[in-house]
């Protein structure tokens, strides 16, 4: 799986570096994410977390975001782990669902707006994050993507899992291309 994870990586840089030679530089990539860092989210969260994010994150243990800073894909930055802790601790006491109804077209979804069984682990500076979901419903999959507005009650899978969300970003960036 690291080697896919490797790969995955290997074709954001190129294709963004594609577009501006300095690329690379401006991810502001961190050095690859430990197993004690692993345990210790996961000891915070109460999760497992998904093998495919442990192996992006055994590459590169997200970005440190400052002005400038590119997002790896779409318009999203990835979070460093101790940031998706801190994100993840900021949702669980911020958010506040009362003003939102639940938009939940997606039975592979628990009908929540917010379960802190998801991990956010990426973020576009808005409020918005990209969460991988660890307890979704019976139809749905361990590790699904979806992302958690922050002042929208919609909630959907944007992929099975973390390497098929990229993919699917990096064939959008293709299409957009062309």
């Amino acid at each position: 799986m690291i080697e896919q994870a490797e790969l995955l990586w290997r074709r954001i840089i190129a294709k963004g570096t594609g577009a501006n030679a300095d690329f690379e530089v401006a991810l502001n990539l961190q050095s690859g994410a430990s197993d004690k860092d692993f345990q210790s989210v996961e000891n915070q969260l109460g999760v497992t977390l998904p093998e495919e994010m442990k192996a992006m994150y055994r590459v590169h243990n997200g970005q440190a975001w400052n002005i400038g800073v590119a997002p790896f894909v779409r318009n999203l930055t990835l979070s460093p782990l101790d940031q998706v802790k801190e994100n993840w601790v900021f949702l669980q006491e911020e958010f506040d669902p009362d003003d939102m109804e639940p938009e939940i077209d997606d039975d592979a979804i628990k009908p929540v707006l917010w379960s802190p069984k998801w991990i956010p682990i990426a973020e576009n500076g808005g409020g918005d994050y990209l969460c991988l979901d660890t307890d979704p419903s019976s139809s749905g999959t361990v590790g699904q993507v979806l992302y958690f507005w922050h002042d929208w009650g919609h909630r959907s899978v944007e992929a099975a899992g973390l390497f098929e969300f990229i993919q699917k970003c990096m064939e959008e960036d293709e299409d957009d291309a062309t």
